[in-house]
């Protein structure tokens, strides 16, 4: 396991531990994340207005889309209020047993809800 730094060097909060993956479990994965992005297309369990994590959208994605609302309201006339919200280090803070359960609820089974 590896130290990678985000942000200033100094601050041990910002070094995440970085496992390097073998050849066969990588393989797993893909499989078990194919299954999974397939079950949550078919529940449509993601909004089209996600762009995080999700193939084929980026950053730039989300900025052109909401740069694109923004700009249909603007010409209609109306004003638009954005809030910029930066949930740093958000995923060190989400509550595994609270995703589990979500997956469970979008129709993942116990041996893959096990398996994660």
């Amino acid at each position: 396991m590896t130290a990678i730094h985000k942000g200033w060097k100094e601050d041990p909060v910002n070094y995440r531990p970085v496992s390097l993956t073998l050849v066969p479990g990588k393989v797993m994965e893909q499989i078990i994340l194919s299954a999974i992005m397939q079950r949550v297309r078919d529940n449509q369990a993601i909004r089209p207005s996600q762009h995080g994590f999700m193939k084929g959208r980026s950053c730039l994605t989300n900025l052109i889309s909401f740069y694109d609302k923004v700009t249909c309201i603007v010409d209609e006339g109306n004003t638009v209020d954005a809030v910029d919200l930066d949930f740093s280090k958000a995923f060190g803070t989400v509550s595994h047993s609270i995703l589990l359960e979500k997956l469970a609820a979008h129709g993942l089974d116990g041996h893959t809800l096990i398996w994660l």
